[in-house]
C-alpha cells in the first residue's frame, strides 16, 4: 500500500481513496457498526386497482342476501371453532397482527367496477391492495476478513467423493444449465430440495441437517473451479456498475481493515466504475449488498432456494484485492453459506465465546484479535468450494498475496427462532385470556408490594410462595388460549413479504398473464380479454406463492408475484377475499402441482368460480394448462 501511494504521488495524481480521506477527514471516516440501517429514499408508487368480476355481457344479478349463519366462521374446514375466529365481533386482542407503523396506515382498497364507477358492492367481494414502496432494509449475510496463515486441515472438513464431485458440465452448462434442468420439475418444492442438495453436494442434506445445521461449520472441497460457473462473476460486478443503478451505501460498500481498524469509505451518490475500481486498486474491498437486484441468475437461484428454508434467502457478494482484508472478525445473526466463485480466500472460524452467543438474535460489533481464541476451522477456499457456519460462529477471511477473491454469501434464518415466534404468539394469547377468563382480570393483592420485589427475594414468607404459585398457574393456563395457527400464519405473511418474486420459465410465461399477448395494434388495443371458462384448467404458479390469513380486517390472501427484487422495497401484497372463497384457495393449494378445472372450484356459482380464477390469473398467481391466447 505504501509503495503504491508513493508511486501515485510521483505521478502527481490522487486516488479515489486519497480524495475521500482528504474530503471526509479522519474524524468522518465511517466506522459503521454492523447492522446499522442503510440510507435509502422512500419511494412510493400506487398500483392500479382493477375489478375482478367475470367478463360477461349479461346483466349482473344483485347480490343475494346472506343468511344469518353465512358468517366467516361457518366454513366446513374449520374445526369447532378455533378461538380467535369464532367470535362474532373483532376483539382487541387482534392488534398484534396489524401492520407496523413503518408501512403506513392500513387502507382498505376502494371498491370499484372495471370502468371506475358503479355500485360499491360487487358480485365478488374481492379487493386489491395498494402497492407502496418501502425503504431498503438491512441486507442479510456479511462475511469478513483479516490476516493470512498457512492452510491447515480443518476439523469437520469433507473430502471429495472418489473421482471428484459431479462437475458443473453434467448440469448442462454451470449454474444456468442447472436452473434449466430444475425448471423441468413440475413441483416447486422439489426444485428447492434439488437445488439445496446441489449446493451441499457431495454432502447429503440429511447428514448436513443432522450434524451441522445450527451446530458446527462445514467445509466442502470440490476441486472443480467451474462448479458455480454462471452464478456471478467480476464481469457481472462490472456490468452492474455500468448499468447506472448502483449507489454507495445503498447497494455498495467500500471497506478496509488494517491494524485492527475497520473503515467504510463510501462517498455519496452513484457508484461510478472509475471511482469504484480506483478504490479496489488501492486495496479496498467491495461488498455488493443486493446482487439479486442486478443479476437475473442470482435472483433465480435465491427465489428457488427460499422455498427450501421457509425463510428469506438473501445474498451479498464480496470482491477483495490480493493481500488485503476488508472486514473485522465478527459473528452474524444468519446461517451463512460461502460459495467461492473466483480466486481464493483464507478463512478462520471460531466457536461462540459464551453460551449467550450461541445462535444469537443480532450480529456482533467488530471484534479484536485479542478477543478470539483458537479457530475451530482454518482453510483456504478455492473456486468451487463451499463453507458453512452457523449464526454465532465468529469468522474472518483475508486474501492471499497471489490472488483476488470473489465469493457470494447466501444467508437465511434471520430472526426465525422459537423465541421470535413466541414474541408473536404470547401477546395474542394474553389478550385472549383477558377477554375470556375472569382469573386474569382479578386484582393483585393489596399488600403484594410489601413482600414481593428484589428487596424481598430472600424473605421467607408464605404470601410470597402463594404469589409465585399463582403467577405460574396463570402462565400454564395461557397455553390453552394461544392462537398457534394464527401466529404461524402471521409468520408466513412476513416471510412472503421478504420473498423474492418467482422467476418464470418460458412455458410458465406462456401459460400466465405475463405471456398474454395484449398489445396496441392498428390504432387500438387487441387481445385484451382474458377468456377463462369452466373448462379452463388452472393451478398455482408455485406452492409457496400464497398464504391465506384470517385477520382483524377480514380474510387476506398474501402473495409474492408482485414483490420487488430489492428487500422490502414495497409493502406486503395481498387480496382481500370474502370468507366463502377460502375453500377454493385451500383446494388449489392441496391440488398443486396438478391442474384442476375452474368448474371444480368449490364456489357457489359458476360466475364466482370464473371471477375468482380470473382475478388470481391477472395477479400472476394462477397459470393455465394451455395458453389462453396466441400472440
Amino acid at each position: 500500500m505504501a509503495a503504491m501511494a508513493a508511486q501515485q504521488r510521483e505521478l502527481g495524481r490522487l486516488s479515489a481513496l486519497a480524495v475521500y480521506r482528504r474530503v471526509a477527514g479522519a474524524g468522518r471516516m465511517e466506522r459503521r457498526r454492523r447492522g446499522a440501517p442503510l440510507p435509502a429514499g422512500r419511494k412510493r408508487a400506487k398500483a392500479r386497482l382493477r375489478e375482478a368480476a367475470a367478463r360477461s355481457r349479461r346483466r349482473r344479478r344483485p347480490p343475494r342476501p346472506r343468511a344469518a349463519w353465512s358468517s366467516p366462521w361457518r366454513l366446513p374446514w374449520r374445526p369447532p371453532w378455533s378461538f380467535p375466529w369464532r367470535l362474532p365481533w373483532r376483539a382487541p386482542w387482534s392488534f398484534p397482527w396489524r401492520p407496523p407503523r413503518t408501512l403506513g396506515p392500513r387502507r382498505r382498497p376502494p371498491s370499484l367496477t372495471r370502468n371506475g364507477v358503479g355500485p360499491r358492492r360487487r358480485p365478488l367481494s374481492l379487493t386489491r391492495n395498494r402497492g407502496v414502496a418501502e425503504p431498503d432494509a438491512k441486507p442479510r449475510g456479511r462475511p469478513e476478513a483479516t490476516a493470512a496463515k498457512p492452510d491447515a486441515k480443518p476439523r469437520g472438513s469433507r473430502k471429495a467423493m472418489p473421482g471428484g464431485p459431479r462437475p458443473a458440465r453434467e448440469n448442462g452448462g454451470g449454474v444456468s444449465g442447472l436452473l434449466r434442468r430444475l425448471a423441468r420439475l413440475e413441483d416447486s418444492r422439489q426444485r428447492a430440495a434439488e437445488l439445496f442438495r446441489w449446493m451441499l453436494a457431495p454432502v447429503a442434506p440429511a447428514e448436513f441437517l443432522g450434524r451441522h445445521w445450527e451446530r458446527a461449520p462445514l467445509l466442502v472441497r470440490r476441486g472443480d473451479p467451474g462448479y458455480y460457473a454462471g452464478l456471478f462473476s467480476t464481469a457481472d460486478f462490472d456490468a452492474a456498475l455500468r448499468g447506472g443503478e448502483v449507489h454507495f451505501g445503498t447497494h455498495l460498500d467500500v471497506t478496509s481493515y488494517a491494524e485492527g481498524v475497520r473503515e467504510t469509505h463510501n462517498p455519496s451518490g452513484r457508484a461510478l466504475p472509475a471511482v469504484v475500481w480506483d478504490f479496489y486498486q488501492n486495496g479496498c474491498s467491495l461488498r455488493l449488498l443486493c446482487p439479486q437486484a442486478f443479476s437475473a441468475t442470482v435472483w433465480h437461484f435465491l427465489s428457488i432456494l427460499q422455498e427450501q428454508f421457509g425463510s428469506m434467502a438473501g445474498a451479498n457478494t464480496y470482491l477483495t484485492p490480493p493481500g488485503t482484508q476488508g472486514f473485522a472478525p465478527h459473528y452474524d445473526d444468519i446461517e451463512a453459506f460461502v460459495l467461492q466463485l473466483e480466486g481464493k480466500k483464507h478463512w478462520r472460524v471460531y466457536r461462540p465465546r459464551t453460551d449467550t452467543e450461541v445462535l444469537p438474535q443480532f450480529s456482533s460489533p467488530n471484534l479484536t484479535q485479542a478477543e478470539l481464541g483458537e479457530p475451530v476451522l482454518e482453510t483456504v477456499l478455492e473456486a468451487g468450494d463451499l463453507l458453512y457456519f452457523p449464526r454465532g460462529f465468529i469468522h474472518q477471511g483475508d486474501c492471499l498475496p497471489d490472488a483476488h477473491s470473489l465469493h457470494i454469501t447466501v444467508s437465511s434464518y434471520q430472526r426465525n427462532s422459537w423465541g421470535d415466534f413466541l414474541q408473536k404468539l404470547l401477546p395474542a394469547a394474553l389478550q385472549m385470556a383477558l377477554e375470556e377468563d375472569v382469573e386474569y382480570r382479578r386484582g393483585l393483592p393489596m399488600d403484594y408490594l410489601r413482600y414481593m420485589g428484589v428487596a424481598n427475594s430472600d424473605t421467607a414468607d408464605a404470601r410470597r410462595t402463594a404469589f409465585v404459585e399463582k403467577v405460574q398457574s396463570l402462565i400454564k393456563k395461557l397455553v390453552d388460549y394461544a392462537p398457534i395457527d394464527a401466529a404461524v400464519d402471521q409468520r408466513a405473511r412476513s416471510f412472503l413479504h421478504d420473498c423474492l418474486p418467482p422467476v418464470l420459465t418460458e412455458s410458465e410465461k406462456a401459460q400466465s398473464v405475463y405471456g398474454f399477448p395484449a398489445q396496441w395494434q392498428d390504432g387500438g388495443p387487441c387481445n385484451v380479454d382474458i377468456l377463462i371458462t369452466k373448462d379452463t384448467e388452472v393451478r398455482l404458479l408455485r406452492h409457496g406463492v400464497v398464504r391465506l390469513c384470517n385477520e382483524e380486517a377480514g380474510v387476506m390472501l398474501y402473495y409474492t408475484t408482485e414483490n420487488s427484487r430489492v428487500y422490502h422495497k414495497e409493502e406486503p401484497k395481498f387480496l382481500e377475499l370474502d370468507p366463502e372463497y377460502t375453500d377454493s384457495i385451500e383446494f388449489l393449494l392441496s391440488s398443486y402441482p396438478n391442474h384442476v378445472s375452474v368448474a371444480n372450484l368449490p364456489c357457489e356459482t359458476l360466475e364466482e368460480k370464473i371471477s375468482l380464477a380470473t382475478l388470481l390469473f391477472e395477479k400472476g398467481i394462477l397459470t393455465t394448462k394451455k395458453p389462453l391466447a396466441k400472440a
